[in-house]
């Protein structure tokens, strides 16, 4: 394979994780109130520790690197805890979760496949779906053009965000192939277009932000280490890496390369030392992404150097601060009407997850409904525990912790021990994020 081609078919896997990946720093920065240098620079450092996440993971050495054309990004699962940590806690406790959390991932890394039991797809998948549902006020809120706003639910705002949604299905529905898994993307760039026709397009972050960079630790202040905010984000990574695990299953039947303990292992090390770095630079902790799966297989093409070509220009591109600007001239009812979109997916892939585990069994029916519904309660009643004990608000003050817990003791309470114990199974499901 020539250079042209290999560096194309690069540049294809950047497009395809490019709108995931722009998202999750925009609606976290928006939620926390950050300034626009502040975002600009948000989104610059996670598109670089992208880059290095994926690298991380494309090489293959004795301790880390599982080998195989793999392209991480932040993870969605991620979004509504580092809000809720950071509205509560404040910024420095988001990093120094993110930071202890990839330290413990990276420690247990070894033996977490004989964790997994406790993580079986009735779990994950209650998790996945308390996520995607805790998610969707965030875009209706800027479908309306964003919360507080004074425009807001305003006849233009709503049209807009439905333009970019009716442009995202109809791509979807009347494409295939790589412009099929770019639609949310396309999506963003044909609502923006129209604002900017319409005179709704403020381009002065970009004109405000410098052609170069250099990244810095700590940007955002000295992190501060919270139990609370630890066993949060331990909680979301280790729901990531089952999702991973999925990934790199798959990818291992994509490129007839067998997996064993060690490649697994190495593999979860990477995403620990991705979060630890991401952490440092106050970027997110990194998962892998599934749309890229799919698009190794549509082209056919499973070498690593082209990954290791996405991942050097996602670096590239987070020393160039006017492109991370330009994320900010996106309209937030454009943002919205793409959110509610990818929102819902990540509802669909939970339910995905546990509709063969409900059909499987009432016990995991009782599992799913409990842990959902707590879950997404708590989520949208936060304070409905506060007359519990201090101690206690670590598990019941934020949803998707919550709802983690009460799936995993419901697990092991019907599944795992007693009588009518029932062995879980791990199904490789390939997640969307």
């Amino acid at each position: 394979m020539n250079k042209a081609k290999e560096f194309t078919l690069g540049l294809q896997h950047l497009l395809a994780m490019y709108a995931g990946a722009i998202l999750v720093p925009i609606i976290i920065g928006g939620a926390l109130q950050f300034s626009t240098e502040q975002m600009t620079y948000l989104v610059a450092i996670d598109i670089m520790m992208c880059g290095i996440a994926t690298i991380l993971q494309v090489i293959r050495g004795k301790m880390f690197g599982i080998g195989l054309p793999v392209v991480l990004g932040c993870t969605f699962t991620a979004v509504t805890p580092i809000i809720a940590i950071g509205t509560d806690k404040g910024v420095g406790a988001v990093y120094g979760a993110i930071i202890a959390s990839g330290l413990i991932i990276v420690l247990i890394s070894g033996v977490f496949g004989k964790l997994v039991k406790f993580f079986p797809p009735v779990v994950t998948g209650s998790v996945v779906t308390i996520i995607g549902i805790s998610l969707i006020p965030v875009a209706l809120n800027n479908m309306g053009g964003g919360q507080g706003s004074e425009d807001f639910g305003s006849a233009f705002n709503i049209s807009l965000a439905m333009i970019t949604l009716i442009a995202i299905l109809l791509i979807y529905r009347f494409t295939t192939g790589f412009v099929r898994s770019i639609s949310i993307l396309l999506g963003l760039v044909i609502g923006t277009v129209i604002a900017s026709f319409l005179g709704k397009i403020d381009f002065s972050p970009v004109a405000d932000a410098g052609w170069l960079h250099m990244v810095q630790p700590f940007y955002f202040g000295t992190p501060t280490f919270d139990l609370g905010a630890i066993i949060t984000m331990t909680l979301v990574a280790m729901v990531s890496l089952v999702e991973s695990s999925g990934v790199y299953y798959a990818l291992s039947d994509i490129t007839k390369n067998k997996l064993d303990s060690k490649d697994l292992a190495r593999g979860y090390r990477s995403e620990g030392l991705a979060s630890i770095i991401g952490g440092i630079f106050n970027a997110f902790p990194y998962t892998t992404f599934s749309q890229n799966v799919g698009l190794v297989k549509m082209t056919g093409v499973k070498s690593r150097r082209v990954i290791m070509i996405t991942g050097v220009l996602l670096v590239a591109l987070g020393f160039l601060p006017k492109i991370a600007a330009l994320t900010q001239i996106i309209p937030v009812p454009v943002l919205g009407g793409a959110m509610l979109a990818m929102f819902g997916m990540v509802i669909t892939q939970g339910i995905t997850m546990l509709a063969p585990e409900i059909i499987r069994s009432s016990e995991n029916a009782m599992i799913a409904a409990i842990a959902v519904g707590l879950g997404a309660g708590v989520a949208f009643v936060p304070n409905i525990f506060a007359i519990l004990p201090e101690w206690a608000s670590v598990f019941t003050s934020n949803g998707i912790v919550c709802g983690s817990v009460t799936a995993i003791i419901l697990n092991i309470l019907f599944n795992m021990i007693g009588p009518k114990r029932e062995k879980s199974t791990h199904t490789e499901v390939v997640p969307v994020k």
